[in-house]
């Protein structure tokens, strides 16, 4: 019996053969990460054991990115928490504000994850790096502290769903319309445990971004992981990013899985999920009036310099609805930096938006776009729970940058078709 590619990767790093869904191994880790948030935690935790240095003071990475800048004195504790620790511990990758970006977008841009690595990361969206043909996963805050200082994390072998993907998508529809899909299509539960693995000829379509996209959200499926073969794009990338060596794992021929589905991609249309969880999904066309309060356009899912071309694109000449708040903020101070050298910060400054600094503010309800009782947003985040990014009884509509900025100048969901684009 053959194993997936995500199989494999956990077989190397745990010293063996083989390895079957539902087995317990130890494995060795190439990257253990934390942010502002969960860093903290941990590290308290840790401080109280008996060894207390970390495994490798390269392979740590410490990203003070969901409060900071610090929004608080809480969070300026926090920051300060980690800070500290960073410097105690001479960690290498430790990013300060001027120097950070949301983790998820920075990792790969810093090329600290490559294909073959395991990657643990005490925050859910630690699946992105599966784009690069990484075993990664999001881990609490203890595992990540435990992490730190042994160097290895104890894995339930995952089983697996197919993800057979044909042809090409159509303008205006990128990978974040696919993962929706997808999570529309099984389910928040319909993965849960097993590892998303995405394959067949319309791989090649998706640009690393794209890629980036799908496997970020893999969690919304419960999955533990998503995961893409590494073709000559995804060598490129880490050959621009990175200078680690890297491992490049295949599935067996025979290797099993729980199910298969195949998604023809010039089928898709701009979709978006509506509250309060990312399976309810519809497309832009089924969605109906829905008038708008908020757009954000960012996060660790749609920051990339990709997302930020697109949500240009569409502002272009046109301006921000009278009422419609629009945040924009680049994932990384490259993708700033570059947005800024192509002129699009220019051009959503000049629509009515404004661009912030590199935070996960927003997305999870912590400053730079709170919204109140009865208020709409759509974002190009990741999850739209009740409450998530703010009170109670405001709602958060999910979508892809082109939705996005199509919606804030429209004033309701919408997409670029109805811009005339």
């Amino acid at each position: 019996m053959g194993m997936t590619m995500t199989q494999k990767i956990l077989a190397a790093h745990a010293g063996l053969d083989y390895v079957e869904a539902g087995q317990l191994i130890e494995a060795d880790l190439d990257m253990v990460l934390a942010n502002d948030i969960t860093g903290p935690v941990a590290i308290h935790e840790v401080e109280k054991l008996n060894k207390k240095d970390v495994f490798d003071k390269d392979k740590i990475a410490l990203v003070p990115d969901h409060f900071a800048p610090n929004k608080d004195i809480k969070s300026a504790e926090h920051c300060k928490c980690v800070r500290e620790y960073a410097k105690a511990q001479g960690i290498t990758n430790y990013f300060e504000v001027g120097q950070m970006g949301i983790e998820h977008a920075l990792l790969p841009e810093k090329g600290l994850v490559v294909a073959g690595d395991t990657c643990i990361g005490a925050d859910s969206h630690t699946c992105t790096y599966g784009a690069l043909g990484a075993f990664s996963t999001g881990v609490g805050s203890t595992d990540m502290g435990a992490g730190m200082i042994t160097g290895k994390a104890w894995f339930k072998v995952p089983s697996a769903i197919r993800f057979v993907l044909t042809g090409t998508m159509k303008p205006w529809v990128s990978g974040k319309d696919l993962i929706l899909h997808i999570i529309g299509m099984i389910g928040v539960d319909g993965a849960l445990y097993r590892s998303m693995e995405f394959v067949g000829e319309g791989v090649a379509s998706l640009s690393m971004d794209d890629r980036f996209t799908v496997a970020n959200m893999a969690i919304e499926a419960g999955a533990k992981n998503g995961i893409f073969p590494v073709d000559e794009l995804t060598v490129a990338y880490m050959k621009e990013h990175s200078t680690k060596p890297y491992r490049i794992f295949e599935a067996d021929e025979d290797a099993v899985y729980d199910e298969t589905y195949t998604i023809d991609l010039s089928e898709l249309e701009p979709t978006v999920s509506f509250p309060h969880l990312p399976e309810n999904t519809r497309t832009v066309k089924e969605s109906g009036e829905v008038r708008i309060d908020q757009v954000v356009i960012g996060s660790c899912t749609n920051g990339r310099i990709s997302d930020m071309r697109a949500a240009a694109k569409v502002l272009e000449g046109r301006k921000v609805k009278d009422g419609v708040r629009a945040i924009v903020i680049p994932a990384t101070q490259a993708v700033y930096l570059q947005a800024m050298e192509e002129g699009l910060l220019k051009i959503f400054i000049e629509s009515g938006c404004i661009v912030s600094t590199p935070t996960c503010g927003p997305c999870l309800g912590g400053h730079m776009g709170i919204l109140a009782a009865g208020e709409r947003a759509v974002s190009t985040t990741n999850r739209n729970f009740v409450g998530r990014m703010g009170h109670v009884e405001s709602e958060v509509y999910i979508a892809s940058p082109a939705v996005a900025a199509a919606s804030a100048v429209t004033g309701k969901i919408s997409e670029p078709a109805e811009l005339g684009l």
